[in-house]
């Protein structure tokens, strides 16, 4: 890449520490890297930077060598935190090493800042989630509450955005997280590309409560699948719990439980956040008004698509296609 265009793309810094996580740092390196415009043409830089530049210990069986030091921060449009073992122990409010401290004091005003996992700490100790909702790893939930009371943890969301400071939950997350960011830079079809090519979903509905009891469903167990997939092919019709229950050859109880169990959301919430995708995704990449858009969505009106989208996104359907699209 010439200097002219490596100065024109969106620069993100990743901060590492000793015992850090090398899945977590491949997350950041792989769906930012591969984000591209047209002609193929780089939308980001990933840099990876420590306190100290060096050989770094990981959790695995292997080190990483980082060439860069604190100062790479000074020049980042996004600064990603990822854990490291020693988030694992227990903590202490305010605690953070000196050369880490130090290290974010070169983050430019005006970047934006986001964790992977456990690295919620560190922003937490930097004063950096004081007054925002925050999310974390379901085990950590708890313990960054009772450290840090005034920062509003949400233990049951895969990632947080409150004014341009994200956190993520447990590592996977963090895929999560960047397509959420990639998608708010450059839209929905730059991030489904990134995430195709990744081979993982563009969007998962539902946060990490359903992850906590039960990983993996029990064998033979049923399923909501045909009532989800029924749902996506008639988004633009009046759905009720008792379609989709009937559906899915069960009841609206049952349907309900294993709705939780499955998406960790309800059915009438995770039918709101699929229409809402498919709203956002007309509004990008077609000129259809607003009051269309919002009947094939399944929303009926323009005022509800609109209350919708200022309830969730905080913006209006305008305001997003103008976002996205250069229109006014």
């Amino acid at each position: 890449m010439d200097a002219a265009n490596e100065e024109s793309v969106h620069r993100v810094v990743t901060l590492v520490r000793p015992g850090l996580l090398p899945m977590e740092l491949g997350i950041v390196h792989r769906l930012f890297g591969t984000a591209v415009g047209d002609h193929d043409r780089p939308l980001y830089s990933v840099v990876t930077c420590a306190p100290e530049p060096g050989e770094l210990t990981t959790d695995a069986d292997f080190t990483v060598n980082v060439a860069h030091g604190p100062e790479a921060l000074e020049s980042a449009d996004t600064v990603l935190v990822p854990a490291a073992i020693e988030d694992y122990g227990p903590q202490e409010r305010g605690r953070l090493a000196e050369p880490v401290r130090r290290a974010l004091e070169r983050v430019p005003a005006g970047a934006r800042v986001a964790s992977i996992c456990t690295g919620s700490f560190v922003l937490a100790a930097a004063g950096l989630l004081a007054g925002r909702r925050a999310t974390t790893h379901w085990k950590s939930c708890d313990e960054l509450r009772t450290l840090y009371p005034e920062v509003d943890i949400d233990p049951d969301v895969l990632y947080t955005d409150d004014g341009g400071v994200l956190t993520s939950a447990g590592v996977a997350a963090g895929i999560d997280l960047c397509l959420h960011m990639i998608r708010s830079d450059y839209g929905a079809d730059v991030a489904n590309t990134v995430a195709r090519r990744t081979v993982v979903p563009p969007h998962r509905e539902g946060g990490q409560a359903q992850y906590i009891e039960q990983p993996v469903p029990e064998p033979g167990g049923s399923s909501t699948s045909a009532a989800r997939d029924y749902a996506l092919g008639h988004l633009g019709d009046p759905l009720s719990l008792e379609d989709l229950a009937r559906e899915a050859s069960t009841s609206v109880r049952t349907l309900s439980r294993r709705f939780i169990h499955e998406t960790g959301t309800t059915p009438m919430r995770w039918l709101a956040g699929q229409r809402l995708q498919l709203a956002r995704q007309m509004l990008e990449r077609t000129d259809e008004p607003v009051d269309r858009i919002a009947a094939r969505a399944g929303f009926g009106t323009g005022t509800a698509m609109r209350q919708h989208f200022r309830e969730v996104l905080g913006v209006s359907p305008r305001a997003y296609r103008s976002t996205f699209r250069g229109t006014q």
